[in-house]
């Protein structure tokens, strides 16, 4: 009888231990959950979203325009911006629009209006334009051009920095639902 108990109760641990491991190696190599710490994607995010995140798509492609990724800041933070330029395109901006390889960029899918790209010049910048993205790396933007320390002024950010794309909303809750590209 004390032998079948020890061996119930074995058991249950057993698959306790196997449901945390396999929790844990799921937020480890393929979704982690992330919140949004400032308002540099506002409107697409709001300061205190939380996403879902998942690591899978860059094990096997590079980043896309238009996705939005989170990645290592210089700061050693997560941040999370948009994909505006690909590796070996040059990007400039005169008046406050993208130019990619000398063609506008049209913004008007991410953001409320265009022509808002003006750099801040109360920040510095390592870049100078027309500026060529390396090739190993991606030129990120926040949605929030006025208010967002990004690729404008930090540069290029390399692919291995990229640590996944952000794909569904899960907070808050009358906000549930995926995230458009």
């Amino acid at each position: 009888m004390k032998y079948s108990i020890l061996k119930n109760f074995l058991i249950e641990i057993r698959e306790i231990v196997i449901v945390v491991f396999t929790v844990a190696f799921i937020m480890t190599f393929i979704i982690s959950q992330n919140k949004i710490p400032s308002g540099s994607m506002i409107p697409t995010l709001k300061v205190q979203d939380r996403l879902l995140v998942s690591m899978l798509p860059y094990y096997y492609r590079g980043p896309n325009r238009g996705e939005i990724v989170v990645f290592n800041g210089p700061d050693g933070n997560k941040w999370i911006k948009r994909v505006i330029g690909l590796p070996g395109e040059t990007i400039d901006i005169q008046e406050g629009n993208i130019y990619i390889n000398g063609s506008l960029f049209d913004e008007s899918k991410y953001l409320n209006e265009q022509a808002i790209s003006t750099l801040n010049p109360t920040l510095s910048t390592k870049i100078s334009y027309p500026y060529t993205i390396p090739e190993d790396s991606y030129f990120l933007l926040g949605d929030n051009r006025l208010e967002s320390y990004d690729c404008r002024y930090i540069g290029a950010i390399r692919e291995e920095e990229i640590t996944g794309k952000a794909f569904y909303r899960i907070y808050p809750f009358r906000s549930i639902g995926q995230l458009e590209a």
